[in-house]
């Protein structure tokens, strides 16, 4: 099977069914970042600190990767940025073109792995705006290499992701509440289908990978980049209750 082309039918049928990913932003948003006035999430809830951007985005080229579903993008496009989503899901893409047309944007969109930037010449984008996102690919380093490539030099890149500790519980239980340690990290729903339930699961949100910390962070770091920027948010499950289940974090190509 592959899964790349899996979750991308899967993250078409959620978006379809207005995700919390998937739901576009209004004309009166798009109208207050054009004004200066805005706010966009690497996470659940926390909106991105100001001070993590450019001072100024008017005529920034930013590549929002794997950030689809009309949020980001036609934000960051009328603050002034010249923006390129780049998604694997062609649905999601849609949402981004919709509200572009909707509101008079440029934005332009390309689907494809976001694993493979090819798409793109060395050196060109000043910022990598990257979403909770990379859970759904089986190895994270490529997309840490890609995204030193595409950048500039003292380009920013901005990403969220999952504490992959969530992944070490039995997904049944942590739906209902129960914490049950169950699995080990690295982690891959590929690699536990005979259990009907995570295959359900998987079928229905997206086939996962747990990443450790060492290759979401080090992996950052061993790729050309200066992290200089750090919070937790919640991950939205009953792991909530005990520990922060996404980070965010902000890194400078040398």
């Amino acid at each position: 099977m592959d899964y790349l082309k899996e979750n991308s039918k899967i993250w078409d049928d959620r978006s379809a069914n207005a995700d919390r990913w998937s739901v576009p932003v209004s004309s009166e948003e798009t109208a207050l970042a054009g004004k200066g006035e805005w706010g966009i999430l690497l996470t659940p809830t926390k909106p991105v600190p100001r001070d993590w951007f450019p001072k100024e985005l008017t005529g920034k080229d930013v590549l929002c990767l794997a950030s689809g579903g009309g949020q980001q993008g036609p934000i960051l496009a009328a603050a002034g940025a010249n923006v390129t989503v780049f998604d694997n899901s062609r649905t999601q893409l849609e949402k981004d073109i919709q509200v572009a047309e909707r509101d008079g944007l440029k934005i332009k969109t390309v689907q494809g792995n976001m694993q493979d930037l090819s798409a793109f010449s060395d050196e060109s984008f000043d910022l990598v705006f990257h979403p909770w996102s990379n859970s759904y690919i089986d190895n994270v380093l490529p997309v840490w290499k890609e995204c030193a490539r595409v950048l500039r030099r003292g380009g920013i890149l901005l990403a969220g992701f999952s504490n992959a500790i969530e992944c070490i519980f039995d997904p049944v239980k942590l739906e209902q509440g129960e914490l049950n340690v169950a699995y080990k990290v690295p982690y891959a729903d590929v690699d536990h289908l005979d259990n009907p339930e995570i295959k359900r699961i998987a079928e229905a949100e997206g086939y996962i990978w747990g990443h450790t910390l060492t290759d979401q962070i080090g992996g950052q770091i061993a790729a050309g980049f200066a992290i200089v920027g750090f919070y937790e948010d919640r991950g939205g499950t009953a792991l909530d209750n005990y520990i922060s289940g996404s980070i965010a974090t902000k890194a400078v190509k040398l």
